[in-house]
């Protein structure tokens, strides 16, 4: 019993670091960029996106690489390790392909309706993993999932605001443009993916090991209570 327990641990632990081998990664790379470019003075955000420029179409790529200064890319560092954790933990089977969708989606939205500027930061994507998530769990029905939908929305809810034009009259720096484009794509991914990736659990195994729905277990134990109580 206790070896199984230990196995499950070590597991469980490999899916923690693995979880967390991305996001760490990621970080690193957007911290080295931001230092080199501060220790050379380099100034990047002219790689960022500028919309309906034809000439700037690869600013898409560069777009969530790119942070004005260190206080822009700090605000960006907490939310993107905690949603990044949560999808490759949560979504291990699709991760990839919903990150790197993400991240071109957004771009490319924020490239059509976007103010003629340079948009630049990660911005996009954190809104799109965040409604990513919010609406992944809630569309699959998963107890799990819901329950990460709602802590997504209890932490990151207040960002809805910065999705709209009034945003721009607090902060006029701020890409609401991008934000909206984020949260645009990881919904329409939400439901793109709804049938990949963790389903709602069917936890119950009978007697035949045939996997039973939850409800349809408890709707059936319910149904043959009631008939042994009309036996009697």
């Amino acid at each position: 019993m206790f070896k199984r327990m230990g196995k499950g641990m070590t597991l469980e632990t490999k899916r923690i670091l693995y979880a967390l081998y991305f996001p760490c990664s990621f970080l690193l790379l957007l911290w080295g960029i931001e230092v080199v470019g501060f220790q050379f003075g380099v100034e990047f955000e002219r790689y960022g996106i500028y919309p309906r420029d034809f000439y700037q179409l690869y600013g898409i790529l560069f777009e969530p690489l790119i942070h004005d200064d260190f206080r822009h890319l700090w605000s960006n560092t907490v939310p993107l390790f905690l949603l990044l954790w949560a999808l490759f933990f949560f979504y291990g089977e699709i991760c990839f392909r919903v990150f790197g969708l993400l991240w071109v989606l957004s771009g490319f939205l924020t490239w059509v309706i976007g103010r003629p500027a340079y948009h630049i930061g990660a911005s996009g994507l954190i809104y799109g993993v965040a409604f990513f998530l919010f609406f992944s769990g809630i569309i699959r029905r998963s107890r799990a999932l819901m329950a990460l939908s709602a802590i997504v929305a209890f932490i990151y809810g207040s960002i809805v605001w910065n999705m709209f034009p009034i945003s721009e009259l607090i902060s006029p720096e701020t890409s609401w443009e991008g934000h909206l484009s984020g949260a645009i794509s990881g919904l329409a991914l939400a439901y793109w993916y709804r049938k990949q990736g963790p389903q709602r659990e069917s936890i119950f195994i009978d007697e035949s090991d045939e996997i039973v729905d939850e409800d349809s277990y408890w709707e059936q134990e319910a149904d043959n209570k009631e008939e042994k109580e009309n036996e009697r």
